[in-house]
């Protein structure tokens, strides 16, 4: 929350008002003074003077990230405060006691040396303290700030890794469709062109909904259904609930990519490429969401050995997805490499649900 947020203004309201029946409690008992006067005292300069540095604080700090005026003002700004609080305490406080508007015998009394001493001291302990808490608040602000960042930073640099690495894979596969089958490899061209428009027009944020993720998938699987015809078979699941889900962009075409190159292609026949979002533990605070890549390819008989979340691997595709997981959840995100009974593979990735929602408008329901 931001300092000149107004529930921290009414925080730090309270506590110079608590902080001001302490002084008159003090007050009292040092002097056997009235309780009633010192609180009126108290509170007159306790809050005049809060409310004029806080006041000038916002002002002079309107146009600067950083919520406290730089030197020599910050001291000028307490010392103008100090006096106003001193200045209106004390006459509020003497004409409560009785006392006459025009009588200024009081400013040259013991008390009055007293009052000033105490406003002083009461002014730079509550300024003190309100100057650490915001200034340790800035600082876990920018750090937090600075540690986002970072997160962007590392994803959108493993995004520009993963974006290359899928177009020298279909440029290589139209350099063999052009001498083999220029008509296909006329079509695949076509559609790799939409699909490069669409990629490299869109917004590079560090996160997009799921919807624009299964979308692009669904270019990209189109893309490949080009090249291999009736044997690359598709289907495409993302129920309506999970489609605003925020997810990083080319989380899953890695995966897809590798159930195509070491799963579909080494058979004859080809095989079944099903993509699925799914919800665990739906409803609670625990809910995580899945996102699964099954193939009926060759399986896992010559795929290298992997391990969980954040561990490296001979496939680029596979490691970067981890990467970006690991950077994005930590310990939560894990991708998993799973053998089926019989035939293909499953790639499951597994992230807790966050319970927010994104700018950008999801993408229509996909379905290949």
């Amino acid at each position: 929350m931001s300092v000149n947020h107004p529930i921290a203004f009414l925080c730090r309201l309270l506590t110079t008002a608590a902080f001001c029946c302490l002084v008159a409690l003090g007050v009292t008992l040092a002097r056997s003074t009235p309780w009633d006067a010192n609180l009126v005292y108290s509170l007159t300069i306790g809050l005049v003077s809060w409310f004029t540095v806080d006041l000038g604080r916002m002002a002079l700090t309107r146009h600067s990230a950083i919520p406290w005026p730089r030197r020599p003002w910050g001291a000028v700004l307490i010392f103008a405060g100090t006096a106003m609080g001193f200045v209106s305490g004390s006459v509020v406080g003497h004409l409560y006691n009785g006392g006459a508007l025009g009588d200024l015998a009081w400013l040259r009394g013991h008390e009055a040396v007293s009052t000033l001493v105490v406003t002083i001291a009461a002014s730079a302990s509550i300024s003190f303290f309100f100057h650490s808490r915001g200034k340790a608040r800035f600082l876990q602000a920018r750090v937090a700030q600075v540690q986002r960042d970072a997160a962007e930073a590392r994803l959108k640099l493993l995004e520009t890794q993963l974006e290359p690495h899928m177009m020298f894979n279909t440029l290589a596969n139209l350099r063999v469709l052009v001498a083999t089958d220029p008509p296909r490899a006329e079509e695949m061209l076509d559609h790799f062109i939409a699909y490069l428009r669409a990629t490299l027009g869109a917004s590079r944020a560090a996160l997009h909904p799921l919807a624009d993720e299964f979308a692009r998938l669904q270019d990209y699987l189109a893309l490949m259904a080009v090249r291999m015809g009736p044997r690359l078979d598709y289907t495409l699941e993302l129920p309506e609930a999970l489609r605003n889900v925020p997810v990083p962009p080319l989380l899953l075409q890695p995966l897809v990519e590798n159930a195509i190159r070491h799963g579909l292609e080494p058979q004859v026949q080809g095989g079944h490429i099903h993509v699925q979002a799914a919800l665990l533990q739906g409803g609670t605070p625990a809910a995580r969401v899945q996102l699964a890549v099954r193939d009926t390819g060759a399986g896992l008989h010559d795929t290298p050995p992997t391990g969980t979340a954040g561990t490296t691997t001979a496939r680029f595709g596979l490691q970067q997805v981890r990467e970006r997981l690991a950077t994005l959840y930590g310990d939560a995100g894990t991708l998993e490499l799973i053998a089926a009974s019989a035939q293909g593979t499953a790639c499951i990735i597994t992230f807790p649900l966050k319970h927010h929602a994104l700018d950008v408008p999801p993408s229509p329901d996909c379905r290949g």
